[in-house]
């Protein structure tokens, strides 16, 4: 008989594991100063996907917008490292995936923070891919199989959502747990049949395997996830236009990605080590929002009209309840108050 551990219990067992790891790496884990820190300093968390945040971070325009800021960014592999990094208090501002986002805004975590941006909508630059050789060629031939993602992603929860789909349960599969650059070394070596992944790692993989599904068309089938940009909600309190500075700039991102493509493919391409033909194709997969559309009703909204992501949220903490991945769901309440839309529309225009 195996002892069932509650969920709670093993989460709080992780973090206070990995608490001392991320202080060391992050910060001193005040949200802007204690123990020596700047006053006036904030750490990004970024990942290593094509994005607006990408072009922020490649051209300065944090550093240009805020000279009396100490702007700091680290890359993180997932947005579950990115959620540990919030509950150690090492990071003030992150780009993180909503399935990630409804875990932390859901028991245990809990984590105070707020969601300010949206980043992108995933489209095919995410993607369940079947390794050639596998002998899958359908989701349906998962079952026995070993499929790699990284938990508690978006990846992660567009798996969960493509089985339910399929009508597969978990257990009829071995799922296991990598980040992007450690899926690409197994697939290389065979280790694994399957993996849901996102661009750059996706590209690699689709070399020598088959997209059995993307999030673009799980999405349609009303299981949309998003890249967002969240931010302490003691940060905000306590630097308010610094928030207001990062949201233009992001939101500037936005206007080159749809105004001139090549541009942004090429601060993309500088980050992620790519050619700017690449970058413009991995952007190309994506779907980008224009800056005035996070104020429409399907998005962030406005103070005035809240938007339907806290909505959607709360369905995505649903689902993860219901595979027994949280404890709890938030009340749609709880995550409104969440979801930061003061002085939209007017803080998007650059």
């Amino acid at each position: 008989m195996r002892l069932r551990i509650p969920l709670s219990f093993v989460l709080a067992a992780v973090l206070t594991t990995v608490l001392a790891t991320v202080l060391a790496a992050c910060g001193d884990g005040t949200a802007s100063r204690g123990g020596g820190a700047p006053a006036n300093r904030i750490r990004l968390a970024y990942q290593a996907f094509p994005s607006g945040d990408l072009i922020v971070k490649n051209k300065r325009w944090l550093e240009q917008a805020l000279p009396g800021y100490q702007i700091q960014w680290t890359k993180f592999d997932s947005g579950a490292s990115i959620n540990t990094a919030f509950v150690a208090g090492s990071v003030d501002i992150a780009a993180i995936g909503s399935s990630p986002v409804a875990r932390g805004l859901s028991a245990p975590l809990n984590i105070p923070y707020q969601v300010a941006f949206v980043l992108d909508v995933a489209g095919d630059n995410e993607a369940l891919v079947a390794r050639n050789g596998s002998g899958v060629s359908s989701i349906e031939g998962l079952r026995g199989k070993k499929v790699a993602t990284s938990f508690a992603s978006t990846a992660h929860y567009s798996l969960l959502a493509a089985l339910d789909r399929a009508g597969i349960r978990e257990s009829e599969l071995t799922i296991v747990d990598l980040e992007p650059q450690d899926i690409l070394a197994s697939w290389t070596r065979g280790d694994i049949d399957a993996a849901y992944t996102w661009l750059p790692t996706l590209k690699e993989l689709k070399k020598n395997g088959k997209v059995l599904v993307a999030s673009r068309e799980l999405a349609t089938a009303g299981k949309p996830t998003l890249d967002l940009g969240v931010v302490s909600t003691a940060f905000l309190k306590a630097h308010p236009q610094a928030v207001d500075a990062w949201r233009t700039a992001e939101a500037r991102a936005l206007q080159l990605i749809a105004d001139d493509r090549a541009a942004a493919a090429a601060a993309v391409a500088a980050e992620l080590n790519l050619t700017p033909q690449d970058a413009e194709e991995q952007l190309g997969q994506g779907v980008f929002l224009k800056p005035a559309d996070l104020a429409a009703p399907e998005w962030l909204g406005t103070p005035e009209k809240p938007g339907a992501l806290a909505a959607n949220l709360v369905s995505a903490a649903q689902f993860l309840k219901d595979q027994q991945k949280i404890d709890a769901v938030p009340d749609l309440a709880t995550v409104r108050n969440a979801i930061y839309t003061k002085g939209l529309p007017d803080v998007l225009t650059p």
